[in-house]
């Protein structure tokens, strides 16, 4: 980069609550052109810029602090930045960490804290997407924001604490930013109906079901909102007497498909299938059908849905109801050969019984106390009497020794030991006692009590042994 960005600007002037509005081409998206001017013309987010919202006080006392803005699109995360900016009289320089390097970002930096020193006023340096920066990068921002010599203001979508790193997120504060209420969406879509800068030239309305499908279909964002609008009254402008209502049929035939929040690489991916996986846990059979749906509408990939759901089959149902993974693996082959829609109705039953069915996590803590003990016990030999002896030598070591052929045993087991000796007794299994784990608690009494007996009487076989197997 050549040059300084602040080459040439005049001096920063004395801050004031609003400044002029720049004005926005009149071809601009409906969104942009309906982008706040001030504070007061921002709804929702009433904790952070109403009356007595601590952003607001803040501007008010011009004691604005660093700033990560975190909330799913739509939700005003550039819009504020921008207010804050203009409340401020700072200087507003944008930056995505999509488009831009951190060695641009370095330079403005660098820029800002000369300019500062000089008199010339704050810097608002707002980088949109920042958890795009790795951890390293995102050390470049401390010094400057440390020292004040520069207003930081992140924006990202998603979770701060896992994306950014605590040297950095301790020196900011975190704002969350909700979805915006259907109050505030049908506030903004009324605004745009009727302002100049908006729609108003148009003269259409929209009938209180119309607003309320694009509300519906908006699901908190403001701008999927008023994209939403600009599409149908477009569509419908010239065609529609002005005294006739849009109506909800008119929407719907514009908007053709709902398009859900669903970021398949995001928090929103982990926390839907975390609710799919909760929900059948708790055998809510009703929300476990709303998120599987929920999931397949948004546009996640069935295959991994149905990954998940046999995963939860083997670790949360288990034995006490061993029929389950076959279950999910029928409806997994069925929406393979039939795919959508028909296909999803196969996912939808196999939820149904996996939510309905008894559960039981025996298995995977077995399989937990296992893994554990494994790691933490040195390799315990394997026991000579189930050791394998194909050779003299073996069979002169005492390979194989005391064994008893299990199907000729009067018990049909020998009672061998069968575990190193350092974990003689050691139980991994533990049936949880529901559903046919509690049938199967009674057959694993049964076959200790005949070990023992086996154990007690010497393991004498009934006949004369079959010879030992290979394996």
């Amino acid at each position: 980069m050549t040059g300084s960005l602040f080459d040439d600007l005049p001096q920063a002037e004395p801050a004031r609550e609003t400044r002029e509005p720049a004005s926005v081409p009149a071809d601009s998206p409906l969104a942009e052109r309906m982008r706040p001017r001030g504070l007061d013309e921002v709804v929702g987010h009433e904790s952070v810029v109403g009356e007595h919202g601590f952003l607001r006080r803040a501007i008010d006392a011009d004691r604005v602090q660093s700033l990560i803005l975190w909330g799913p699109p739509g939700t005003g995360k550039t819009t504020l930045a921008h207010l804050v900016a203009e409340a401020t009289a700072s200087r507003f320089v944008p930056f995505s960490a999509v488009t831009s390097g951190i060695k641009e970002v370095r330079q403005v930096m660098t820029d800002a804290a000369r300019l500062r020193k000089a008199g010339g006023g704050r810097t608002l340096l707002f980088v949109d997407e920042i958890h795009r920066f790795n951890r390293a990068q995102q050390d470049a921002f401390l010094p400057f924001v440390e020292r004040g010599e520069i207003v930081l203001v992140g924006a990202t979508t998603e979770n701060p604490s896992f994306e950014l790193n605590g040297a950095l997120m301790s020196r900011c504060r975190v704002v969350v930013l909700e979805p915006l209420d259907a109050d505030a969406i049908d506030t903004l879509l009324r605004r745009a109906l009727t302002e100049p800068r908006g729609l108003g030239d148009h003269g259409l309305e929209l009938d209180d079901e119309a607003r309320a499908t694009i509300v519906q279909l908006a699901a908190g964002d403001a701008r999927k909102a008023l994209n939403l609008l600009e599409a149908v009254v477009l569509d419908v402008a010239g065609t529609t007497p002005d005294d006739t209502p849009v109506d909800r049929d008119t929407v719907t035939r514009v908007v053709q498909r709902k398009v859900l929040l669903y970021d398949r690489d995001g928090e929103e991916h982990f926390n839907l299938i975390s609710a799919l996986h909760k929900s059948l846990r708790d055998s809510d059979v009703d929300a476990s059908v709303y998120w599987l749906v929920r999931m397949l509408e948004a546009g996640e990939d069935p295959g991994y849905i149905a990954r998940r759901m046999l995963v939860f089959a083997s670790e949360d149902v288990g034995l006490a109801d061993p029929a389950a993974m076959g279950r999910v693996l029928e409806a997994w082959n069925t929406f393979d050969r039939l795919g959508h829609p028909e296909g999803a109705m196969a996912l939808v039953q196999a939820a149904v019984y996996l939510a309905s069915a008894p559960k039981s996590n025996a298995v995977y803590r077995a399989w937990k106390k296992a893994r554990q003990v494994v790691a933490e016990r040195p390799a315990d030999p394997v026991p000579k009497v189930i050791r394998n002896a194909p050779t003299r030598l073996m069979r002169d070591l005492g390979y194989g020794d005391g064994y008893v052929y299990a199907h000729d045993a009067e018990e049909g087991t020998g009672g061998l030991d069968c575990l190193p000796d350092a974990l003689a007794g050691t139980r991994f299994f533990e049936p949880s006692g529901a559903g046919a784990e509690a049938e199967l608690a009674e057959r694993l009494d049964d076959w200790r009590e005949r070990r023992t007996r086996a154990q007690q009487t010497g393991r004498t076989p009934t006949s004369k042994p079959k010879p030992k197997p290979s394996h």
